[in-house]
């Protein structure tokens, strides 16, 4: 099978062939108006199963001439900015459905993948398939949606963001889109009710968390001209409102884009198009911060009842796999084609064609994290609530301890620091003295906002407060131990439970990260018995304290109190 990628040494086309050249039944045909480039593509890719051919494309020029000379099965428009094709925007397309080829996009505005659909006849008729908007705005939120509205009698609000990797390397037609339609009025739904959004101007703040994973940090999202707008309420036209944004990192350079954005919406400038070049060297060059990016995906509905369900999906893609989901839906699609399962002819958006099972096989080989959270409001104790579907994989021994649990025995060792200032720090914490053996006991006490944990080491006994966190702390467990709060992701890394510290204040004053005591805290499963380790050190302290030992339930769980947490 012949695919003739336009735009195919750029961002997303280069992403195309890296996903598709292990695949030895295709020939890529890498293409754009330079031939020098396209043949740099081809070489730095270096040895492939798929055959790699450079060519010549220029989208402006007789495109059937062009397509007649190359002969592909599949056109793969990668190039863009579709926003910025003008009157002759889908030239592309009508010229690949009288060759009866099939065609593919990227398109990423909401108005060019709406107006595809005049081309269905023509395509149903040619016996072609026409499929805009091939990336993950839209098909991958649509396929997120089915899998989330299921049971629900009805959908009420859709609500979604992309948050890239700060080091993700954004494309320079990624920049020209967006600064074309930053500002300026596009059309979605809102309160149940057609209305006007003002992309970069309107935000929300979202913190991307799969369940059993360090979350990504709590990210701001601004409004985005995607395709979802109006293609997602065509599939599901009971929801009054549907929403997506972005949310680019640093957040410093997010909100230079919003007031810029603020401008075009006050009529102070007519478009930051003129900028879209310093746009793309600020966003490539002023880069900090954690190499990692996610997607959410937020649903609320009802079911035939009319009660309330809240659901949402959470992706976490670490160092450079991100960059290559919103090329996974060609992927999908491409290999469907060659085992025979091409997708009907027509010409649509592609919000049908691909489903989440589609995507979740094509992560499985890569560093993508996907889960799913059930935020109903049903009463759920602290632990399983943050944990959400990864609750479900802890040993037994870890989840009864937090769960039913009022009271638990056993015995540890604890050790202090030696030095001035980690001794002054264990003891305004309140830590225990050093001991090899001795007896502990933990009684936790639950009230509907928290958990009390009264921890007794021998005769030594210092307590801490636990809770989740909100806001900037949203998805982490919280832990006060006076005037100080530490907050930490729950991991689950195979037998263990893992405390991973993210967050921290003084008396609710954010300290900056590279202050704060390190620390090493799990719990896990050994010889049947539920274990635990605590260690907190400091660069300049050294270690302050660590505990370790085992902990059994004083009494076995019970029904009646399913509120009460524990553990070591």
């Amino acid at each position: 099978m012949k695919l003739l990628i336009v735009g195919g040494y750029g961002t997303f086309g280069g992403r195309i062939v890296q996903l598709l050249e292990n695949e030895p039944r295709l020939e890529l045909i890498i293409a754009g108006r330079s031939l020098a480039r396209a043949e740099a593509c081809r070489k730095e890719r270096g040895t492939t199963k798929a055959r790699l051919v450079p060519a010549t494309f220029d989208r402006d020029g007789d495109l059937g001439a062009q397509l007649s000379v190359l002969r592909p099965d599949i056109v793969v428009d990668a190039s863009g900015p579709f926003q910025a094709y003008g009157e002759g925007r889908y030239r592309l397309v009508e010229a690949c459905v009288a060759q009866r080829i099939h065609y593919l996009d990227l398109a990423d505005g909401s108005d060019f993948v709406a107006g595809i659909s005049a081309f269905d006849a023509a395509a149903r008729a040619a016996g072609v398939v026409v499929l805009s908007g091939v990336s993950s705005f839209p098909v991958l939120t649509a396929a997120v949606v089915r899998r989330l509205s299921a049971g629900m009698a009805r959908v009420e609000s859709i609500r979604g963001g992309i948050a890239p990797s700060p080091f993700a390397g954004v494309g320079e037609n990624v920049i020209r889109a967006i600064a074309s339609y930053a500002g300026r009025p596009v059309r979605l739904v809102r309160d149940g009710k057609p209305a006007e959004g003002y992309p970069l101007t309107e935000q929300m703040r979202y913190t991307i968390a799969p369940p059993g994973r360090v979350p990504v940090r709590n990210t701001l999202f601004s409004l985005v001209d995607v395709p979802d707008l109006r293609a997602l309420q065509a599939l599901w036209p009971e929801a009054s409102t549907i929403w997506m944004g972005a949310g680019p990192v640093p957040e410093l350079l997010h909100r230079a884009l919003i007031g810029l954005a603020w401008l075009v919406r006050a009529g102070l400038a007519r478009s930051l198009a003129p900028l879209a070049p310093l746009m793309h060297w600020a966003t490539n060059r002023l880069s900090w911060g954690e190499h990692r990016g996610g997607m959410f995906v937020a649903v609320d509905g009802a079911d035939a009842e009319g009660r309330p369900i809240r659901r949402s999906w959470h992706l976490l893609a670490e160092g450079d796999d991100g960059p290559l989901i919103p090329s996974m839906a060609v992927e999908a699609i491409v290999r469907k084609a060659l085992d025979g399962r091409m997708p009907s002819p027509g010409a649509r958006a592609a919000t049908r064609d691909v489903e989440l099972e589609d995507y979740e096989a094509l992560f499985a080989g890569k560093t993508i994290h996907t889960g799913f959270r059930d935020d109903t409001g049903k009463a759920k104790s602290l632990y399983p609530d943050l944990l959400g579907d990864a609750w479900k994989s802890l040993p037994g021994e870890i989840s009864v301890m937090h769960e039913g649990t009022t009271m638990a025995d056993g015995r540890a060792s604890v050790e202090r620091g030696s030095g001035m200032i980690s001794r002054l720090a264990a003891r305004m914490a309140g830590f225990p003295p050093g001991a090899p053996d001795i007896p502990v006991k933990v009684r936790f006490v639950a009230d509907g906002q928290g958990e009390s944990w009264i921890r007794t080491f021998g005769a030594h006994g210092f307590s801490s407060r636990q809770f989740a966190g909100r806001g900037r702390s949203e998805r982490l467990l919280c832990e006060r131990f006076g005037p100080l709060t530490f907050a930490m992701a729950l991991v689950v890394d195979g037998n263990r439970l893992r405390l991973v510290l993210r967050r921290w204040s003084f008396l609710g004053l954010p300290l900056p990260m590279w202050l704060c005591p390190r620390s090493n805290a799990y719990e896990t499963v050994e010889d049947g018995r539920f274990r635990f380790h605590v260690e907190i050190s400091h660069p300049a302290a050294g270690l302050i304290v660590r505990y370790r030992g085992w902990l059994v339930p004083a009494r076995a769980p019970t029904a009646a109190a399913p509120e009460a947490v524990t553990a070591g």
